[in-house]
C-alpha cells in the first residue's frame, strides 16, 4: 500500500536566532548548594580572549552545536505516515531469529501552533510510531499518526492543516490563546506510554483514561474506560480533608473538567500471573495533604481480578511505582501547595503545575509497602507506617523490584530505580523548558561536574523485613556504583516482579563537554550479581531515548535490545535564514539499533555508517518518551517461553532507519550482524 506523506515545514518556535544567543560565559566555581550549569550560549565574536584561538573556536563551535542539537530533540511533527510503508533494505539483513512483532514508540509530537503559542514537551499532542517486523519475510513496515484525542480534534483543522492551542495543559501558558478564565487545564494528550495488552493497543497519559488505538491502522477508536468513579473507600466518619475534598470536587470536576480519577501512565505486567497492573489517584489529591491510590489487576481480557484502595496521609506526586509477589511499592515524592503559585496559575499567568512545589522537609524518603492480597498477608506490620529510606530522593522511574524469603521467614526486598535530588527537581522547568520564553535551556539538564550527583541516576534500595513485617534495615546506594546521569532502567519484561540480575538503562558518558549529561548517548548494562558494568555508545552528536528489551529465549538476558537514535551531522548542521523565516534544518536520521545480548554479556557493537546511505531530512524527528514491543507469536503465556522458531545463537545487529519526506518510502539500513560465538562455541 502506498504511503500518504503529509509534509509541511515550519521553523520550530523553540529555536532562537543565532544572533539572539548570549555570549559564552566562563563557568565559575559554584556557590554552596546552588546548582550551576554548563554554559551553552553563543560566544560574542567581539570578545577579546587570551586563550589559544584553536581551543576557543572549538569550544565556540561545540557550544553552538550543542544548543541547536538540544532544540531539535523536540521539534513539531507536521507530517503523518497514514498508511504502512515498507522500509527498503539498504545493506545487510535482519537476523533470521528476530521475533516478529511491532515496535511502538509514543511521545509528544506538536509543541508549536500557528498562532504564536508553544507548550511544554509534556503537553505536546501524542504522536504514535509503529515499526512492524515480519520475521518470516524479513520486512519492516512503518507508520506514524497523531492520537486523535478530544483536545487534538479541537486544536487541529484538517482542512487547512493548521493548529490553534485552546487547552492550557498542566505545564504551559498560551501566548496566542486564551489566558484568563481558561479552565481547559487537563489536556489529555495520550503522549506518555504505549501498551499492547490482550487485543487492545492503548496510549496512556498521566491524567485520565487511555485512548484505544486500532493496531493495524493506528486509527484512534476513543477513550477506554479502565477506572470507576470517585472514592469508594468505606469510612464511618469524615475528617477535615474529606470535607475539603467534597468542596473541591464540583470545582475540579465541573469547572475544570477533570476526571474524578487520574490514571498513572506507568503500568506493570505480572508475567507469571498473566496480569496487567495499573494504579490511579483522585483528582482532588493534587491539592490536599492526603493521597488516595487505587490499584487494579486485569487479565488479558481486561476482566478486573483484584482491586485494592489505600489512603495515605501525605501530599504525594507519584509518576512510577513497583510491585512484587505480595506488595505494591510507592516512593513518597512529597509535594506541597504553593499559595502564590496557585493564585497565578488559576489566573492564567503561570502554568497550573506552579500551584505545587516539592517538599524537602524530611531528610529521608518514605517508602510505602502496600499489601497486594491483604487476606493472605503474613505478619502484623501496619502498611500506613512507611519504611524510611536513609536518603532524600525523588523517584523518577523503576526498573524492577522483587522479594526473597529466607528459611526463617525474613524478607529481603530490592528495588532498582532511577532517582534525582529534591534540590534539582522542579516542575516548571522539566527538560529545561522555560514557559515564559517558550524555549528550551539545555543547561538545566547539564549541571557542572561538581553537582552531577543531583541529576537522575540509578539506585538500589534494599529493605530487610523480619517475619512479622517489621523493617530491620533499609539502605540506598548507587546501582553497581554507577554514578553517571542515567534514566529509563529496564529489564527483560518476562521477569518483572521477579529476581533479576541484568538492568539496562540510557546514560551519558560525559565525553561531550557542552552536553555532558543529557541527552543520553549510551546504553549501559549492569549485572547486579557480578557487579559488572558494560556500555555501548552511539557516538558524537547522536542521542538515544528509552531502550527496550525484546525476549527471544528462556534465559534472562537472551534477547534483543532496541533503542532509537537521533543523529546530527556536523557537516550539515548549518542554519541559514531563508527569506527571514524558513530554515535549513540539520541532517537528522531516525536510527533503530537492534542489539542482542546473550550469556551474561553486552558486547560492544562494532558498526559503521555508509556515507552513501545518508538521507537529508528537512523535518527532524522528535525524541519519544516511552516505547513497547508486542510480539506476534508467543508459544504460551508462560513468561519463560520465548517466541516460536528462535535460535539460541548470540548475534549482534545494528540497524538504522533513515526517514525522509523526499522518498517514496523510508530507507532502511541493516549492518550485517556479528556472531559472538565461533564454531567451537567459544564466546568471542
Amino acid at each position: 500500500m502506498q504511503a500518504v506523506l503529509l509534509h509541511k515545514i515550519s521553523p520550530p518556535r523553540f529555536l532562537s536566532p543565532l544572533t539572539a544567543l548570549r555570549p559564552l560565559q566562563k563557568v565559575s566555581t559554584p556557590q554552596a548548594k546552588i546548582p550551576r550549569a554548563v554554559s551553552l550560549t553563543k560566544p560574542d565574536n567581539n570578545q577579546v580572549s587570551i586563550s589559544t584561538p584553536t581551543t576557543v573556536q572549538a569550544e565556540i563551535d561545540d557550544s553552538t552545536a550543542a544548543f541547536w542539537d538540544y532544540q531539535f530533540l523536540f521539534v513539531s511533527q507536521r507530517s503523518e505516515t497514514t498508511a504502512p510503508i515498507t522500509l527498503h533494505l539498504v545493506d545487510g539483513a535482519i537476523p533470521s531469529d528476530f521475533p516478529s512483532g511491532t515496535y511502538y514508540l509514543t511521545g509528544p509530537g506538536l509543541f508549536t501552533d500557528d498562532h504564536g503559542s508553544t507548550v511544554h514537551p509534556l503537553d505536546g499532542h501524542g504522536y504514535l510510531r509503529a515499526f512492524e517486523f515480519d520475521g518470516v519475510t524479513g520486512e519492516v513496515k512503518y507508520m506514524a499518526k497523531y492520537v486523535k484525542t478530544d483536545a487534538q480534534i479541537e486544536e487541529h483543522d484538517p482542512q487547512t492543516d493548521t493548529w490553534r492551542f485552546t487547552h492550557r495543559g498542566p505545564f504551559s501558558v498560551l501566548k496566542g490563546g486564551k489566558k484568563f478564565g481558561n479552565t481547559k487545564v487537563m489536556k489529555n494528550v495520550a503522549n506518555t506510554s504505549v501498551l499492547k495488552w490482550g487485543r487492545k493497543l492503548l496510549c496512556l497519559w498521566e491524567g485520565g483514561d487511555p485512548y484505544e488505538i486500532e493496531s493495524g491502522t493506528l486509527d484512534t477508536i476513543g477513550q477506554f474506560q479502565m477506572m470507576d468513579g470517585g472514592d469508594s473507600l468505606g469510612k464511618n466518619s469524615k475528617d477535615i480533608w474529606d470535607v475539603a475534598a467534597e468542596m473541591l470536587k464540583p470545582i475540579l470536576y465541573g469547572v475544570f473538567k477533570m476526571p474524578p480519577k487520574r490514571l498513572l501512565s506507568h503500568y506493570k505486567l505480572d508475567a507469571p500471573r498473566n496480569r496487567l497492573l495499573t494504579v490511579s489517584c483522585n483528582a482532588e489529591d493534587m491539592l490536599l495533604p492526603r493521597s488516595n491510590f487505587t490499584f487494579y489487576e486485569f487479565d488479558s481480557n481486561f476482566k478486573l481480578l483484584n482491586k485494592q484502595e489505600f489512603n495515605i496521609l501525605d501530599h504525594l506526586m507519584i509518576h512510577d511505582w513497583a510491585f512484587t509477589d505480595t506488595h505494591y511499592i510507592l516512593f513518597a515524592n512529597r509535594v506541597k501547595l504553593d499559595v502564590l503559585g496557585s493564585m497565578t496559575a488559576v489566573s492564567g499567568l503561570s502554568p497550573m503545575i506552579s500551584a505545587l512545589s516539592v517538599n524537602p522537609s524530611k531528610p529521608t524518603s518514605p517508602v510505602y509497602l502496600l499489601p497486594r492480597f491483604p487476606n493472605k498477608s503474613v505478619g502484623v506490620r501496619d502498611w500506613r507506617v512507611p519504611v524510611e529510606a536513609p536518603s532524600q530522593m525523588w523517584l523518577l522511574h523503576v526498573g524492577n523490584a522483587f522479594e526473597l524469603k529466607d528459611v526463617d521467614g525474613n524478607t529481603e526486598i530490592q528495588i532498582h530505580a532511577c532517582s534525582c535530588s529534591y534540590e534539582w527537581f522542579n516542575f516548571q522547568n522539566l527538560f529545561g523548558y522555560n514557559w515564559q520564553s517558550g524555549r528550551l535551556d539545555p543547561s538545566i539538564m547539564n549541571l557542572k561536574e561538581s553537582e552531577y550527583q543531583l541529576l537522575p541516576h540509578l539506585v538500589q534500595v534494599s529493605i530487610s523485613l523480619d517475619v512479622d513485617g517489621n523493617c530491620q534495615k533499609c539502605t540506598v546506594e548507587p546501582l553497581n556504583q554507577w554514578k553517571k546521569s542515567s534514566d529509563f532502567p529496564i529489564i527483560n519484561p518476562t521477569y518483572s516482579g521477579q529476581k533479576t540480575t541484568c538492568i539496562y538503562a540510557a546514560t551519558s558518558l560525559g565525553t561531550r563537554r557542552a552536553l555532558p549529561h543529557f541527552p543520553f548517548d549510551t546504553v549501559v548494562k549492569l549485572n547486579v550479581l557480578t557487579k559488572s558494568v558494560q556500555t555501548w555508545s552511539v557516538g558524537t552528536r547522536r542521542f538515544i531515548g528509552e531502550p527496550i528489551f525484546v525476549p527471544k529465549g528462556v534465559e534472562e538476558d537472551d534477547g534483543y535490545l532496541l533503542v532509537i537514535e537521533c543523529r546530527r551531522d556536523a557537516e550539515s548542521s548549518k542554519f541559514n535564514h531563508i527569506l527571514g523565516s524558513a530554515m535549513e534544518y540539520p541532517q537528522s536520521l531516525l536510527n533503530s539499533f537492534i542489539i542482542t545480548r546473550g550469556d551474561k554479556s553486552l558486547p560492544l557493537v562494532l558498526t559503521s555508517f555508509n556515507a552513501d546511505g545518508t538521507v537529508k531530512v528537512e523535518r527532524p524527528t522528535s525524541l519519544f518518551i516511552h516505547c513497547g514491543f508486542a510480539s506476534n507469536n508467543l508459544i504460551s503465556s508462560d513468561p519463560h517461553m520465548g517466541p516460536k522458531g528462535l535460535l539460541n545463537s548470540i548475534r549482534v545487529v545494528s540497524c538504522r532507519m533513515l526517514v525522509s519526506p523526499h522518498l517514496t518510502g523510508l530507507a532502511y539500513e541493516a549492518i550485517e550482524y556479528i556472531p559472538l560465538k565461533n564454531n567451537a562455541g567459544v564466546i568471542l
